[in-house]
C-alpha cells in the first residue's frame, strides 16, 4: 500500500511555488489595473496548483513506465521506485487535470469561453511532456512549454480572468516568472544528465551539455531582476523584487561550482524559494503601484 506520505512527496511539493508565484504576479498586476476579483484569482490558484500537481505525478507515470527513472537520484518517485501502481499513478493526475479543468470550466463561464481552449492545450501540455508517442520532454523542449505555460499563460491569464484585458506589467511579470520556472527544471535536468543520457531521454541539459546548462541556468536567474527594474518605469514598487536577490546567490555558486548529484538538491529548494518569494515581492509591488 502507497502511504498518504508517499502520495505528497510523489507530488513534488518543492515545485508548487512554479504555480503559486505566477499567479501572485499575475494578480499584482490586475490590482494595479485596479481589476484585482478575489473569487477569480483564488480560482486561477486552483488551475495552477491543480496542473503543477497533475503534470508531476504524469511525470512519474510516463518517465516509470518507460524505465527512465531506474536509478534516480532525486525526490521519490512512485513508478519508478515500485511504491506505487502505474495505474493509479495516471488515474492521481487525471483526477488533478480533472480538478484543473473545472475551475477553468469555471472561469471561463465568468469572462470568456476561449479559455477552454487554453486550458486545453494547458492540459495537454503537462501530459504530452513525458506523455504519449512522442514526449517532447525528450527533445529538448520541456523549458520552452514550462515558460509558455507557467511563465507567460500563468501569469498574464491570472491577470486577464480578473481584468479582462491584457496588460504589459502582466507580460513582463510573465517572462520572469517563466524564466523562474525554467531554472527549476534546468536544475532537475542537470541533475539528471548522468542518467537521461543513456536513457534517450535529450532533455535540453542533455543537449547543451554540462557547461552551457550552468550558464544558462544563471541567465535564468538574472533576467527576471533586469525585467523587474523595467517594470518600475510603470510601477515604481515592483522595486520590491531586487530584494530577492540575495536568495539567489546561494544556488547560483553551488551551480558554477560545478556541483553533481545530490549536491544539486539543494539547489532545486533554493531556486524554488527564489521563485516563490520573488513572486510575492513583484506581485505586492505591482499591487503597491
Amino acid at each position: 500500500m502507497t502511504t498518504l506520505a508517499q502520495w505528497v512527496e510523489g507530488a513534488r511539493p518543492r515545485t508548487l511555488p512554479a504555480a503559486l508565484s505566477p499567479v501572485l504576479i499575475g494578480c499584482g498586476a490586475a490590482a494595479a489595473a485596479d481589476g484585482f476579483v478575489l473569487a477569480r484569482a483564488l480560482l486561477a490558484l486552483v488551475v495552477a496548483l491543480a496542473l503543477q500537481v497533475g503534470v508531476n505525478y504524469a511525470n512519474d507515470y510516463s518517465d516509470g513506465v518507460r524505465g527512465t527513472d531506474a536509478v534516480r537520484v532525486g525526490p521519490l518517485r512512485l513508478v519508478g521506485s515500485s511504491v506505487a501502481e502505474p495505474s493509479a499513478v495516471k488515474r492521481a493526475a487525471f483526477a488533478a487535470f480533472g480538478v484543473a479543468a473545472v475551475a477553468g470550466l469555471v472561469l471561463a463561464a465568468l469572462t470568456t469561453w476561449w479559455l477552454l481552449l487554453v486550458g486545453a492545450a494547458a492540459i495537454a501540455a503537462a501530459w504530452g511532456y513525458t506523455g504519449g508517442a512522442h514526449p517532447y520532454g525528450y527533445y529538448g523542449l520541456g523549458e520552452l512549454f514550462v515558460f509558455v505555460f507557467f511563465g507567460l499563460v500563468a501569469v498574464v491569464g491570472t491577470t486577464y480572468v480578473q481584468t479582462e484585458h491584457l496588460t504589459w506589467l502582466a507580460l513582463l511579470g510573465g517572462i520572469a516568472s517563466g524564466c523562474l520556472a525554467c531554472a527549476v527544471l534546468v536544475t532537475n535536468n542537470l541533475r539528471d544528465i548522468p542518467t537521461d543520457t543513456p536513457a534517450g531521454k535529450r532533455t535540453l541539459a542533455v543537449r547543451l551539455g554540462d557547461r552551457r546548462t550552468r550558464v544558462f541556468y544563471v541567465a535564468l536567474l538574472v533576467v527576471p531582476f533586469v525585467l523587474a527594474a523595467v517594470a518600475a518605469f510603470e510601477a515604481p514598487w515592483s522595486l520590491l523584487a531586487l530584494l530577492a536577490i540575495p536568495l539567489a546567490v546561494p544556488p547560483v555558486k553551488i551551480v558554477r561550482s560545478g556541483a553533481v548529484g545530490p549536491a544539486l538538491i539543494a539547489v532545486l529548494r533554493d531556486t524554488a524559494r527564489l521563485q516563490l518569494v520573488f513572486g510575492v515581492l513583484l506581485g505586492t509591488g505591482l499591487a503597491l503601484s
